[in-house]
Parts: C-alpha cells; sequence; structure tokens
C-alpha cells in the first residue's frame, strides 16, 4: 500500500505566458499579415519589449515600430529594448488595416502583426486568430490575396519593401 501525505496546495499559481503571439506558418506566397499579437493591456512600454524579445530570430534586429496612435498608452519616440534603440512611430490607423502593429528590420524586412485587443474573449481571439492566419482561403486576412506572379523569391526584400519571410517556429 502507497501513503499518500498530504501537503500544503500550492500558493504559486502556473505564470501567465509572456507573450500571447502566433505567428503565421511558412507558405509559398507572402501574406498580408505574418502573425497575431493579443497583448494584456495597451501599455506599450510593458507589453512590446516582450513581444519583441519573442520574435524569431531570423527577423533581425526590429529598429522600427509602427502603431495605431489611438490604441495605445501614450510612449516615448523611441525605447531601449534588447540592448538596441527602437523607434516607435504613432500614426492613424488605416481604415485598409485596423489595429496593426507594423515592424521594421534593416536589410531583412517588413513584417505585420495584427492586434488583438486585450480585452477579447478567448473564443473571440482565437476566432481573429483563425481568420488572420488561415491561408487557406484568399483574402482571409481581409485583404485581397497577393498575385503570384509578382511575389518574387521569399526571403528578398521587394521594391515595395516587403516579401521578406522566413520560417516562424
Amino acid at each position: 500500500m502507497i501513503a499518500t501525505v498530504p501537503t500544503a496546495p500550492s500558493t504559486l499559481s502556473p505564470p501567465l505566458p509572456l507573450v500571447r503571439l502566433r505567428l503565421a506558418p511558412h507558405g509559398a506566397l507572402p501574406r498580408r499579415i505574418d502573425g497575431v499579437w493579443w497583448p494584456y493591456s495597451r501599455d506599450l512600454l510593458t507589453q512590446l519589449p516582450k513581444m519583441l524579445a519573442a520574435l524569431p530570430r531570423a527577423w533581425g534586429d526590429i529598429t522600427g515600430v509602427t502603431v495605431d496612435a489611438a490604441a495605445w498608452s501614450a510612449a516615448p519616440g523611441r525605447m531601449f529594448v534588447a540592448n538596441q534603440v527602437v523607434r516607435l512611430h504613432k500614426a492613424p490607423a488605416s481604415p485598409h488595416a485596423p489595429d496593426r502593429v507594423v515592424l521594421l528590420s534593416p536589410g531583412l524586412g517588413r513584417w505585420d502583426l495584427q492586434v488583438i485587443p486585450p480585452d477579447a474573449t478567448e473564443e473571440a481571439a482565437a476566432l481573429l486568430t483563425t481568420a488572420a492566419l488561415d491561408d487557406r482561403r484568399p483574402g482571409a486576412d481581409g485583404e485581397a490575396p497577393a498575385p503570384t506572379a509578382a511575389a518574387g523569391p521569399r526571403g528578398r526584400v521587394g521594391p515595395t519593401g516587403r516579401g521578406t519571410r522566413a520560417p516562424r517556429w
């Protein structure tokens, strides 16, 4: 017979994930949305460094970040993240790309992340994530699909500055 010894309940709860970030799988065609980010708050100074730290190394050093000015808390024009300066640009939301974060890495490219509102329920976040990253449907991210003939090789920045796509997992 095995005796069980009662133990005091643990006062430590499992830690929350540091970042709720889902990146699009690597595919043959360029994407309009490269991932989905679900921050815990609209405090850019606390949320952005955690998200940048979770990005794949292949994306390089992110030196510029553009966010919707109305959606985020006040933040300086630049911040020091992971031993580098990141310039923050606040711009009005585009009607074609509401609530997105644009990440720039010199010489490597641009990545667009759809932002799920921090107060979204898990169910709503799951639906938004699926809709944004489902590449089986043309225009799944709310935009027209990219033309295949003009897409260019992956891993190279095209004339529009887009096109860099590194493995994300």
